[in-house]
């Protein structure tokens, strides 16, 4: 099983961005390829409801720490884990 989370930059009344995140779960997949589809989901529809925090997005297998593909909300960029090299490889 693959689990997809959202992480949220909390901010104050203010505007400013305070040292603390909100962690929501999308879902839990039997295929990486499903929670991925998730994840790029719920990242289109922040970005287009042109919300001002910092958002990002993880898959990882249920139960691990490791995140095997991550994106975020302000460079749309999205990124796996080679572990072969243990080095960051853009999605293109």
């Amino acid at each position: 099983m693959f689990q997809t989370l959202h992480y949220v930059e909390e901010e104050n009344e203010t505007g400013r961005v305070v040292s603390a995140f909100r962690e929501m779960e999308i879902g839990r997949y039997s295929t990486e390829q499903a929670a991925v589809a998730a994840a790029r989901a719920s990242m289109a529809t922040f970005v287009h409801a042109e919300r001002p925090e910092y958002a990002w997005w993880i898959v990882r297998r249920e139960g691990e720490q490791m995140a095997t593909w991550f994106a975020d909300s302000r460079t749309r960029r999205e990124f796996t884990v080679d572990l072969m090299t243990r080095r960051l490889v853009e999605v293109a």
